[in-house]
């Protein structure tokens, strides 16, 4: 049985996530866009309920078709809010839409939102050498100032945690402990997806 970073416990779906994705360096972007709007929805609860909601996101959501996501009216959003499998919270469903606006301003100043967001850690992952859970901040200065960042740029639910989480999911942070055997590996993985515009 491999050692794993202890969150990953016993579930089945989050053994799978810990294996295959977190920590992964990730250049696609939609998918950096469904991570964003995922760790925004997490605010309050446990990254296990989001995930467990993802499919119907995806759905929900038009595959995290950031050009579809905003042209969401008034009407859309509020059959989201009482009609979607998803986390059913007015307030995040709307921040989903003002960051799918912001995230295409972005990738038309930036032509992506991959090179705009790997700015932000000089373009390559930072490798921490963490031995126990308690030593992984929840946020640190870079997750602040991209926080800060974003913020300016009109994205909602993106304080400085959930851009930590964010860049731990997405690989710009390699936090799996060094007992785990995807801390090496998470290094050796070849970059997941590419430059969009």
């Amino acid at each position: 049985m491999p050692e794993r970073c202890p969150w990953a416990g016993t579930d089945p779906l989050y053994i799978r996530y810990h294996d295959s994705e977190w920590g992964v360096p990730l250049h696609d972007d939609r998918t950096l866009f469904e991570f964003l709007i995922l760790e925004g929805a997490q605010a309050g609860l446990s990254w296990l309920t989001v995930l467990k909601k993802r499919a119907h996101y995806r759905r929900a959501f038009d595959g995290f078709d950031a050009r579809k996501m905003a042209a969401y009216d008034e009407r859309k959003i509020a059959y989201l809010a009482r009609h979607a499998p998803i986390i059913r919270n007015r307030l995040k469903i709307r921040a989903a839409v003002a960051n799918a606006r912001a995230f295409l301003a972005v990738c038309s100043r930036f032509g992506s939102f991959d090179a705009y967001i790997w700015r932000f850690v000089g373009g390559r992952p930072m490798v921490n050498t963490w031995r126990r859970m308690e030593q992984v901040p929840a946020h640190t200065p870079v997750s602040e100032a991209m926080a800060k960042d974003l913020k300016q740029r009109g994205f909602k639910f993106v304080g400085p945690t959930i851009c930590y989480a964010f860049m731990q999911a997405v690989g710009m942070v390699n936090d799996h402990l060094v007992e785990c055997f995807r801390h090496i590996e998470v290094q050796s993985v070849p970059r997941a997806g590419h430059p969009t515009g």
